[in-house]
């Protein structure tokens, strides 16, 4: 659900951008020489206070209202998702790895379940989404675009990447490798399931991460 309130909230500041976009130079302006975050609180007075014509004036003004529900309503799933944290053994566990934090951690957990449900590392990438499709044609094998599958987990995943090989240099060296020959979505895709196998190990095993030190 918090996942769901963010994205809300990241479709509703596009919106706003673009309608900003559309206007004369002098409300580009004092947008752009806006003290902080525009979406911060002072950002949002900004935006109220803004003088635009009456049509975009109402649109912006409901944008702002829609922007300032779905903040509380994400405010509200935080609470939630700190319950869950400290109810979820697992969610514990998998805040030790490099690239999850609360949120994360506590999606992960939620998602995957029962880890004991999938008999390989294998299984819960495919389950993921994080394998490839394959397809023979005679002698040969080819592969795809990755396959269906539960696709908050996949996001949880991808997102923890770049936050992940910032800590981890193993997780670095596979990602830059393939981003250099594959381009850095295959890498992304790639490390997020490498990550993934890392969590099963550490699910089955109930161990928390342990990272290994840097080369000399």
């Amino acid at each position: 659900m918090r996942a769901f309130w963010l994205s809300l909230r990241v479709q509703v500041r596009n919106k706003i951008r673009a309608l900003l976009a559309q206007q004369p130079e002098e409300i580009r302006l004092a947008v752009e020489k806006q003290d902080g975050p525009l979406f911060g609180a002072k950002g949002q007075e900004l935006l109220g206070s803004l003088k635009l014509g009456e049509r975009d004036g109402e649109i912006l003004r409901a944008l702002l209202r829609g922007y300032q529900t779905f903040q509380a309503f994400q405010a509200e799933s935080d609470q939630v998702v700190a319950a869950l944290y400290q109810d979820l053994p697992a969610a514990r566990l998998i805040d030790t790895a490099p690239g999850f934090a609360t949120t994360l951690a506590v999606l992960v957990a939620v998602e995957i379940a029962d880890v004991r449900r999938f008999p390989r590392a294998e299984a819960l990438s495919a389950y993921a989404g994080l394998i490839p499709s394959t397809y023979s044609s005679g002698e040969r094998t080819y592969h795809g675009p990755i396959v269906k599958g539960n696709v908050w987990l996949r996001w949880a995943l991808v997102e923890a990447v770049h936050p992940a090989i910032r800590k981890d240099q193993e997780l670095a060296i596979l990602y830059y490798r393939l981003a250099r020959t594959k381009g850095p979505n295959v890498a992304k895709v790639a490390t997020a399931r490498r990550l993934l196998t890392i969590l099963y190990r550490m699910l089955t095993e109930n161990r928390v991460y342990r990272l290994k030190p840097k080369a000399a």
